[in-house]
């Protein structure tokens, strides 16, 4: 990861994980997804618990400078492939991009 970046952008991740796939999901998020999606320039800013209302427990937040960066992350075969791993783990999984701003976006 570069020293500092300025981010301009968020991808946020929300879902629910398996309880079956607990230890399988750990191990592909920390081994797999994140170092990837780091090579591309989207790199993990925040992981929120959410533990009231009617939203998925897990969110995970990654946040880049560029919008290209992202254009690259939704065109790239790998992000794909992670993705559909992902979604195989979880329940309710949604991502979405924003603007980054600081503080809790959902």
């Amino acid at each position: 990861m570069p020293a500092t970046i300025i981010p301009g952008y968020k991808l946020l991740l929300t879902y629910d994980i398996r309880p079956e796939q607990v230890k399988t999901y750990y191990h592909f998020v920390l081994k797999e997804f994140v170092p990837e999606l780091e090579t591309m320039g989207i790199y993990l800013f925040r992981v929120w618990h959410v533990a009231w209302g009617d939203y998925p427990v897990r969110q995970l937040e990654f946040v880049t400078e560029s919008e290209e960066n992202l254009l690259k992350l939704s065109s790239s075969r790998r992000f794909e492939d992670m993705e559909t791993r992902l979604q195989e783990l979880t329940t309710d999984y949604e991502r979405k991009i924003l603007p980054f701003r600081k503080g809790f976006q959902f």
